[in-house]
């Protein structure tokens, strides 16, 4: 019993720092997202060329995630999450420190790339502790995550309207960001290979598993993308809004988000993956249809929010099947990872061509239908077995703290 006892604390403590690797993570991503018309002015680009280099991001991660797998394996996850989280972490100042084009996009090659790799790495440790849980926490790390994002956000909004030098902001930041990652690093589980356990190869295609489940999971991003892109935009040119009644729409698109997310569990371990994300996927469409048919502003923010409610705990619910659907958990997250990033890159793009084609009307008819894939193939996401804490007839996973 005393060993049942001394188990739940570890796991927990463990839910509780993979929490604030999540945070950080996101923390980093908003600390960038704020400074890149610094980084444009100091690096010289047109908008044109600020585009193809923000294309790399997407392109390092999608290079780098199938690595973590094998990274995971050869160092153990506490050491591997440690020392990848310090990589992305310190990556944040490399963007700022470019002059020219072609650093840039060596910037932020190695951005997106350490970012991938974490990615994985913290999201395969936190299916680990769901599985062990017994219970849905992965909508609430997402939503840490999403939380860390505003917080980084917020600070960089400030640093700029101070009129700091990015370089002079992200290097502050990346320390600070380094510290605490890393010292939430010593409180996760420290998975090590079985003995027996093949490593798992540098780079392979994902399982067949990941892809259906990374469908799911791109068209959740694919609105994402398409919503945190081009909301305020939409307002702008179809409702002839104020720039700042369209920002709005954006940050409250950002918050419900964020908060779904975060009460997202509750809702996962009630009712079950494939019932939410039904539910969810019927939100999403429901709010694409206010978006094509609004003819006020109230409305089209009314329907960007229900669309951020809608797919808010998709991506959460894609990782935990993924880790649940092989016996290589990192090698499947990683392919639902880079499906996911992809989407993430296509999205923005191909929602201004269509509108360039046709109208943005148009193009968030597309979303729409993209999200009824949620309430069509919700059923892939059903979960196997899990494993509970105290139970001696659960099914354990191959591996060992």
């Amino acid at each position: 019993m005393g060993k049942v006892v001394d188990e739940q604390r570890l796991v927990k403590r463990s839910r509780y720092a993979v929490a604030a690797v999540f945070a950080v993570h996101g923390a980093v991503t908003g600390s960038f997202a704020t400074r890149v018309p610094w980084i444009q002015d100091h690096a010289g680009v047109s908008a044109g060329q600020l585009g193809i280099a923000l294309a790399f991001p997407a392109l390092g991660a999608s290079v780098a995630m199938p690595l973590a797998g094998s990274i995971s394996h050869r160092f153990g996850a506490r050491n591997a999450l440690r020392g990848l989280i310090a990589l992305w972490t310190l990556s944040l100042v490399l963007p700022s420190l470019a002059p020219n084009l072609l650093t840039l996009c060596l910037a932020l090659f190695t951005y997106g790339a350490t970012a991938g790799m974490a990615d994985v790495a913290m999201n395969a440790l936190g299916v680990e502790v769901e599985n062990r849980l017994g219970r849905s926490i992965m909508s609430g790390l997402h939503g840490m995550w999403s939380a860390g994002a505003l917080v980084g956000s917020a600070a960089g909004t400030l640093a700029a309207h101070l009129g700091s030098d990015a370089r002079l902001h992200h290097v502050l930041a990346a320390a600070v960001l380094t510290v605490v990652g890393v010292a939430s690093c010593q409180w996760v589980l420290d998975l090590q290979p079985a003995e027996d356990e093949e490593p798992p190869p540098r780079f392979a295609l994902p399982p067949r598993s990941a892809l259906l489940i990374g469908a799911i999971g791109f068209c959740a991003v694919f609105a994402e993308g398409a919503s945190l892109d081009w909301s305020a935009v939409y307002l702008r040119e179809q409702l002839e809004t104020s720039a700042g009644l369209a920002a709005a729409c954006t940050t409250g698109f950002t918050l419900t988000m964020a908060v779904a997310r975060l009460a997202g569990d509750r809702i996962v371990d009630r009712f079950g993956a494939v019932r939410t994300v039904r539910a969810s996927g019927v939100f999403a469409v429901l709010g694409g249809l206010l978006i094509v048919v609004a003819d006020h502003p109230a409305v089209a923010m009314g329907g960007f929010a229900l669309m951020g409610l809608g797919i808010a705990v998709v991506v959460p619910l894609c990782f935990a099947a993924a880790g649940r659907s092989g016996a290589n958990p990192s090698l499947a997250i990683a392919g639902v990872a880079t499906i996911t990033y992809t989407s993430g890159l296509i999205a923005p793009s191909a929602i201004g061509m269509l509108a360039q084609a046709t109208s943005l009307m148009v193009s968030f008819c597309l979303v729409t239908a993209l999200s009824c894939g949620l309430v069509a193939f919700a059923g892939v996401l059903r979960p196997g077995e899990r494993t509970k804490i105290g139970r001696p007839d659960a099914a354990v996973p191959d591996r060992r703290p």
